[in-house]
């Protein structure tokens, strides 16, 4: 009989440590959810935003289709390539997935017309 009755002692002692278990599983897949995916996709989305901030005149851009161009115009939501020399698009902002070179416009180049040149002394 005591066999017995130790063994339903600790069941009811193990019920509640089986329920601390389970909810300290579930925290850690919570974080591991958090660390893996919910942080990263943030991170990827702020570099997203800031990079279409940085969208200036001149930039060489590749849209989400693949289209490759010049920027020509950055407006608020939309920003015109010219993609050929008689070919301008406009697109949205967010279809623009990645500056492959950033340009200085004509204007930066004018003022420093000799940098390039003391550079090379």
């Amino acid at each position: 009989m005591m066999g017995g009755v130790e063994g339903g002692t600790a069941t009811g002692a193990g019920g509640s440590g089986q329920l601390v278990t389970t909810f300290i599983t579930f925290g850690l897949v919570i974080l591991i959810f958090y660390f893996l995916i919910i942080r990263p996709q943030n991170k990827r989305k702020k570099e997203a935003e800031n990079m279409l901030k940085s969208l200036s005149k001149n930039d060489k851009v590749v849209t989400i289709g693949g289209i490759r161009g010049i920027v020509q115009a950055v407006k608020d939501d939309t920003v015109v390539i010219k993609v050929d020399d008689n070919v301008k698009l406009e697109f949205s902002k967010s279809a623009v997935s990645t500056i492959l070179e950033k340009r200085a416009s004509k204007q930066d180049s004018s003022v420093n017309p000799g940098k390039d040149e003391n550079s090379q002394e």
